[in-house]
């Protein structure tokens, strides 16, 4: 018999409910060990290990989603295990294969598959990868150990009572990341450094703050932890390009949807703060929220209003409705970007 859990999933906010496996796999002596299954939920690491002391670390996010037929799919899993390797190589720590990351994935669901949320509920099942360096070390230098593991929880939707604008405010007393410092790599310590100025902008009543690029102060680089779009005027879809922006996969879905999809034309380039005239909608764009629709920003004490602060303009609807509706299984995706987990 499938196991049932006891969850309403209609319910369900975006936090952590433990689950039943996790994958964990440890790299010692110049390998990777073959990974297993464990139940704990608790991790026991030196007190001397580099992820504790010198931020040696970092992590993926992506999900899994129940489709109308009961089928359980990934989304572009090679994207996270390829970014992932690449916040490895920045901090000196070893790559995990992407095929053992895929079917780390697909052990860990199927291994929790009673807490993958039913089709239409709007929930699905989160999965947060991460490597840190473990081992006794006290001296600046990576690791001697590292250890990669695989969680998952069900998660509810972003939105609740669904996708409405919400408003953002810049920050010019803070920097998400250091010009060319570790800001293209999903590393803990940009989000570490993102909570107090998030804290200062939810205060104000914002969503959260945008950051400008930490060089001159003039350009949009990312909406808090998420990336930023805008839709011109002559409908163009345009995308701040930065090496210290974190290279969203659900951008770059989203670019690809624009150009093939909805026929428009894409433009990844410096998105000017004092030029917020030339879109007519905005928004935020990443794995937990797909995309959260920017009705203002506030800037320099003024408030830009794009389409709308309380209606998602049109544009804005369709780029998630196409995407979901491929995550959901419900439009047809383009080749290798679902990846079946029950096959």
């Amino acid at each position: 018999m499938k196991k049932e859990v006891n969850i309403n999933w209609e319910q369900l906010g975006f936090g952590y409910i433990k689950t039943d496996f996790r994958y964990v796999s440890i790299w010692k002596n110049g390998k990777w060990d073959e990974g297993k299954l464990v139940e704990d939920n608790k991790i026991s690491i030196s007190e001397a290990s580099t992820a504790l002391h010198y931020g040696q670390q970092c992590f993926e996010g992506l999900k899994a989603y129940r489709t109308k037929e009961g089928h359980v799919q990934l989304f572009r899993p090679d994207q996270n295990a390829k970014r992932l390797n690449r916040s490895c190589k920045r901090l000196l720590m070893p790559e995990f294969p992407e095929e053992r990351f895929i079917d780390a994935c697909k052990q860990v669901i199927k291994a929790n598959e009673a807490y993958v949320p039913p089709y239409g509920t709007g929930a699905t099942l989160y999965l947060r990868p991460f490597e840190i360096g473990i081992g006794d070390n006290l001296g600046v230098k990576t690791a001697p150990e590292f250890m990669f593991c695989l969680f998952c929880s069900p998660v509810g939707p972003y939105f609740k009572g669904g996708m409405s604008p919400v408003n953002f405010v810049v920050t010019t007393e803070y920097d998400r990341a250091a010009p060319y410092g570790t800001g293209a790599a999903k590393v803990g310590g940009n989000y570490a450094g993102s909570l107090m100025p998030h804290s200062i902008a939810k205060a104000r009543g914002f969503s959260d703050c945008i950051y400008l690029d930490p060089a001159t102060h003039t350009k949009i680089e990312e909406v808090g932890a998420a990336n930023f779009f805008g839709i011109t005027h002559d409908n163009k879809f345009v995308t701040p390009k930065s090496p210290s922006i974190l290279p969203s996969i659900t951008k770059y879905s989203l670019m690809h949807i624009a150009e093939h999809y909805l026929n428009l034309e894409v433009e990844e380039r410096d998105v000017f703060i004092d030029n917020l005239d030339e879109f007519k909608e905005a928004g935020a764009c990443g794995t937990a929220a797909v995309i959260s629709p920017i009705g203002g920003i506030e800037y320099e004490g003024k408030l830009h209003v794009f389409y709308s602060e309380t209606e998602v303009g049109p544009i804005t609807k369709k780029l998630y409705d196409t995407l979901y509706g491929i995550q959901l299984g419900n439009v047809e995706a383009p080749e290798g970007w679902i990846v079946k987990v029950d096959e």
